[in-house]
């Protein structure tokens, strides 16, 4: 079995950080906004380097992505930054008409996504903003696992002509992907083969996979776990064709089980190989305050609950 380690830990908002400087270096069409959260984005180094392509809106986000819808006419990359809590449910209007409706080239960059947000409780986390963003018509909703993927999604995403979700994270956590990865989007990354069940997971639930699938082959459960960091478009192929494998899957996210990653594998599932499921997802709750580690315990989101979805599992195999 290939296993997975790591030598540093990092927050997946700094790849973010990271990847928009090397644009702003790169492609002189790339331009920021942010609603004055330019610390907590990481933003800083685009900004020092391109000061007159960066647009500080204030709190008033709604606001924001009407400016980037306005910027894509004249052939500018706008690349908004916020909280993922506003950077969706507060300003879903505006994008649904402004900006998904007329199929507008603006990358939505949302940070402090999830649980993991922590202390500042459930005002500022948000755990169904993937339903929201994969709903809109025409909408990628991408969600990244480290600080090296998080970077080159980034950068992918300039290339890719329409509107996209790039959800991302507060904690530090593990770095295992390849600093020199080619992201593709809508092409998932299978991390280890298996034959007993599939786990599929998303973000910081990605390495919590590998984590369990090393207790689980240990245990004599051969685990095949599979990084969809692009949510939608899903890649359906990789997941048939791991389920025809073994016969079961679990899928594991960081947001509400209604709505996210595990609603649309259940979906490709019921159409075309109906297929046990387990989800590993927070269960139709708001969040609460406390520290990532505390929270990811509380609702369930770690190595342990995924564990305990494959032996669930596969006992309706």
């Amino acid at each position: 079995m290939k296993t997975y380690t790591y030598t540093e830990k990092k927050d997946t908002r700094s790849g973010f950080g990271a990847g928009l400087a090397e644009l702003g270096r790169t492609n002189p069409n790339v331009v920021a906004l942010c609603a004055d959260l330019i610390g907590s984005l990481k933003m800083n180094e685009f900004i020092d380097e391109n000061p007159d392509r960066f647009f500080q809106i204030g709190i008033a986000e709604a606001n924001m992505m009407g400016i980037a819808a306005g910027l894509t006419i004249g052939g500018k990359i706008p690349f908004t930054g916020t909280f993922a809590n506003f950077s969706t449910g507060r300003v879903y209007d505006q994008i649904r008409q402004s900006i998904a409706y007329s199929n507008k080239n603006v990358k939505i960059c949302a940070s402090h996504a999830g649980l993991t947000l922590g202390e500042d409780g459930a005002t500022h986390q948000i755990l169904e903003d993937i339903g929201l963003m994969k709903m809109l018509p025409g909408m990628v909703v991408i969600n990244p696992c480290d600080y090296n993927q998080t970077k080159a999604a980034t950068i992918a995403i300039a290339d890719y002509d329409g509107p996209v979700y790039l959800r991302f994270g507060r904690p530090s956590v593990p770095i295992f992907t390849p600093a020199d990865q080619k992201f593709e989007i809508g092409k998932a990354i299978q991390l280890t083969e298996g034959t007993d069940v599939t786990i599929v997971a998303t973000g910081h639930l990605v390495w919590e996979a590998l984590e369990a699938s090393k207790s689980l082959n240990d245990a004599g459960i051969s685990a095949e776990v599979i990084n969809i960091h692009t949510i939608k478009p899903l890649d359906d192929e990789a997941i048939l064709a791991s389920v025809a494998k073994t016969g079961c899957i679990v899928t594991a996210e960081e947001h509400n089980h209604l709505g996210g990653l595990g609603e649309s594998v259940a979906r490709v599932l019921s159409e075309q190989n109906p297929t046990p499921q387990e989800f590993v997802a927070t269960n139709d709750t708001f969040g609460e305050s406390g520290t990532p580690a505390q929270l990811m315990d509380k609702y369930g989101l770690n190595s342990e609950a995924i564990i305990k979805a494959v032996k669930k599992v596969l006992k309706r195999k």
